[in-house]
């Protein structure tokens, strides 16, 4: 039986704690071991802190949480319907970043792809980004272990 919630709440950098929170209770369901919940919990706050710095600039904005669990997978995907990602395979090269003037080193997609098992970036520049990310528990398999990279919505 497929187990889901969604979240939806308010692109500020307060909310990249409920979200790891969130999907970290969810993900009990499981009985993961503390790595595990650790590795899960740092792909979500990549993912939620690119779209409040990267997708809404910091400017406000929603942010979509849905997680699903399913034959000891899971699943996690992060929407924004920010300013969107013109070139997502360069943007997911470790130490890019477009935002040179900060402190931000680049290396959110690398983390999220060392964390999870599987992961793949939709977006269209003016419309969003989407990150769906998996992860197999207990000795699940996924179909396809491969990073899947795509430029459209």
């Amino acid at each position: 039986m497929k187990k889901e919630i969604r979240l939806e709440f308010d692109a500020i950098s307060e909310n990249e704690g409920l979200a790891r929170v969130v999907v970290a209770a969810f993900l009990t369901q499981l009985d993961p071991t503390l790595e595990e919940v650790q590795d899960v919990k740092t792909a979500v706050s990549e993912a939620v802190t690119n779209a409040i710095v990267h997708g809404y600039e910091e400017h406000g904005g929603r942010i979509i949480l849905e997680a699903s669990l399913e034959n000891g997978i899971l699943e996690v995907v992060i929407t924004d319907k920010g300013v969107g990602i013109e070139d997502v395979e360069r943007a997911m090269q470790p130490m890019f970043t477009t935002r040179a003037d900060s402190e931000r080193s680049g290396m959110g997609f690398a983390f999220m792809e060392a964390f999870m098992d599987r992961v793949q970036v939709t977006s269209s520049p003016g419309e969003g980004t989407s990150v769906h990310m998996w992860k197999a528990f207990k000795g699940a398999v996924l179909m396809q272990a491969t990073v899947w990279k795509s430029t459209q919505v």
